[in-house]
């Protein structure tokens, strides 16, 4: 696993974007699939893409993108639907083929139908280059919350007290009006990708980060899964990093200091 360490949340977002950018290139015009989240987290990070499709640094026209989850239920067209986040944020300012865009449908009639779909997709798509992530506060990578089975798959998942009032911020601080289901792709979906990247930003995350790397791999954390892949990233703000060993810090930032600066990152 690699942690690279950035001064704040800027210094993730433009770490990570560069990163994923070159990735994208890397391709050389070729198709490359994409798996993205969503969330307060990636925000910084979709807004530096934009940043570097707009400075043409990179292209999306042959980019096919799945989304992680969705909330099952919500009108396509909510204000707070995933759907609705994905085009606001960062498909509608980017150059992206709105036929390689993949949304799992929370109002599907058949909604085990549509995660076996899904899963389908993904593999007609030749299985997914780099996945992108966050990680909720008691370890959760997606809708997997806590004991998810870590060779799951995508499926509809009962959402936990402690995340639907974490995500209630985004209805008005009503816990009542949270979906309490989602549909979402299962940790053995996101430890497929050929590259997984995990973003973790702010004290909050601390604990979380602190068992997903110095803990056991264990289905309470489920970001831990991250630790037997074998290209695994985290890309972390130092104040995510507090609940840390100074000894585990201070090794990550040892190992990495040649590549801390995103700049050394060539599109």
């Amino acid at each position: 696993m690699r942690v690279i360490i950035q001064p704040d949340t800027q210094g993730v977002a433009r770490w990570a974007a560069r990163y994923i950018a070159a990735r994208i290139n890397g391709k050389n015009g070729g198709r490359f699939v994409i798996g993205l989240p969503t969330g307060s987290t990636p925000v910084e990070t979709y807004k530096e893409l934009i940043k570097l499709h707009k400075a043409g640094k990179v292209s999306f026209a042959n980019v096919v993108t799945f989304n992680m989850d969705e909330y099952a239920g919500l009108p396509a067209d909510h204000p707070q639907s995933y759907r609705t986040f994905m085009w606001r944020n960062f498909f509608d300012h980017i150059d992206i083929n709105p036929q390689n865009v993949n949304l799992l449908d929370g109002n599907a009639p058949d909604a085990e139908t549509e995660c076996t779909s899904y899963e389908e997709k993904i593999a007609a798509a030749g299985g997914i280059d780099l996945f992108l992530g966050g990680i909720g506060s008691d370890g959760h990578v997606a809708f997997n919350e806590p004991f998810s089975s870590m060779t799951s798959r995508t499926r509809v998942k009962s959402l936990t007290a402690e995340t639907i009032a974490a995500n209630s911020r985004f209805f008005g601080g009503d816990v009542a009006k949270v979906p309490k289901l989602a549909l979402t792709v299962g940790v053995g979906t996101v430890m497929d990708a050929r590259e997984v990247v995990i973003l973790a930003t702010g004290h909050g995350k601390a604990r979380a980060l602190h068992h997903v790397i110095e803990g056991a791999y264990s289905h309470v954390w489920t970001a831990s899964a991250l630790q037997t892949h074998p290209r695994g990233m985290i890309v972390c703000d130092d104040a995510a990093t507090y609940e840390l060993r100074v000894g585990t810090a201070r090794y990550f930032l040892d190992i990495e200091k040649d590549n801390l600066d995103p700049a050394t990152i060539a599109l």
